[in-house]
């Protein structure tokens, strides 16, 4: 038994395309459209899973959204540490290699 999705619905999964701030703007306001029209059927468990979807789409574009000029010198900056942290690992451990008896 084949249940067909209405048309309202048909356009609420999170698209292959890649994202940008328009798209995802675009796929909130069908996402939160597709939750209102559900909880005024009474499909509570549909609007649940529109909203968790809906969670899922923000934390994506999140993820896409441009970091302030602050930011991006702090993740360069911690960058630069973890890279010096692992140099000074490696120098440490040829130095050791080195140092051993032949």
């Amino acid at each position: 038994m084949t249940l067909a999705m209405p048309a309202a619905f048909a356009q609420t999964e999170p698209s292959a395309q890649p994202l940008n701030a328009e798209s995802c703007k675009a796929q909130e306001a069908v996402l939160e459209r597709d939750m209102a029209l559900a909880r005024s059927r009474g499909q509570m468990l549909r609007r649940r899973e529109l909203a968790d979807t809906l969670s899922a789409l923000q934390l994506r574009c999140q993820a896409l959204a441009p970091l302030s000029r602050e930011a991006r010198i702090e993740k360069l900056e911690q960058e630069i540490r973890t890279l010096r942290t692992e140099l000074e690992r490696a120098e440490a451990q040829l130095r050791s290699v080195k140092s051993e008896s032949p």
